[in-house]
């Protein structure tokens, strides 16, 4: 199974970049979005920041292998020439829960719609190439009790292995989960044990997906 990713930009700073195309500027913005209602508002509020583009066209693909779900939209650019080849360039560099938008400012010239189809595919490609992507991986999440003396070694454990620590609490005992990449997860759980001489126990609780870099 292909491996995917995402972006990490956020709505608020989307990657950005555009071209030109027989005087029309095809503008494309890309951004991490969790879910569609994300997506949507995000498409919704880059119309409001181009009230004089003639089309805001976008796609986006959220949720994990085997549920993942798409939209897209032509807005009004002859059917197929807009969303599909937004939606090609996502599913060709394997992203999901994420938005691009291609926003065109019409400059006169009809393109056709190979010329078309090319230019929101281009302007695509450009907004996912400048955007900062992730991998998502499955990750084995960690629940451990510790004294307080031994936190500083734990914690310099999970940043070894790449993890990401969630869920502290502090009372007599300190308790934490660790999400940790499960290929990593094996020999997490030996590091634990050698650390500790066996006094910690690093308890599997679930697997679930994240993003790495």
């Amino acid at each position: 199974m292909a491996e995917s990713s995402t972006l990490l930009n956020t709505a608020d700073h989307p990657a950005q970049d555009s071209l030109v195309d027989r005087k029309s500027e095809f503008i494309g913005n890309a951004c991490h979005a969790d879910t569609l209602a994300e997506a949507l508002a995000f498409v919704d509020a880059v119309r409001e920041r181009h009230p004089k583009a003639r089309h805001v066209a976008y796609a986006a693909i959220c949720g994990s292998q085997g549920s993942l779900t798409e939209r897209m939209s032509d807005d009004g650019e002859p059917s197929g020439t807009a969303g599909k080849p937004i939606l090609d360039v996502l599913r060709a560099n394997g992203l999901t829960d994420c938005v691009v938008t291609v926003t065109r400012y019409f400059g006169g010239i009809l393109l056709g719609s190979g010329g078309l189809t090319r230019a929101y595919s281009s302007a695509a490609s450009l907004a996912v190439k400048a955007a900062q992507r992730a991998r998502i991986v499955p990750c084995v999440r960690f629940r451990m009790t510790v004294q307080y003396p031994q936190l500083d070694t734990l914690n310099h454990l999970i940043a070894q292995a790449g993890g990401v620590r969630s869920n502290e609490q502090y009372t007599d005992v300190v308790t934490l989960d660790a999400l940790i990449a499960q290929e990593h997860g094996d020999a997490f759980v030996a590091r634990v044990v050698e650390a500790f001489r066996g006094s910690v126990h690093a308890d599997r609780i679930g697997v679930e997906h994240r993003a790495i870099q």
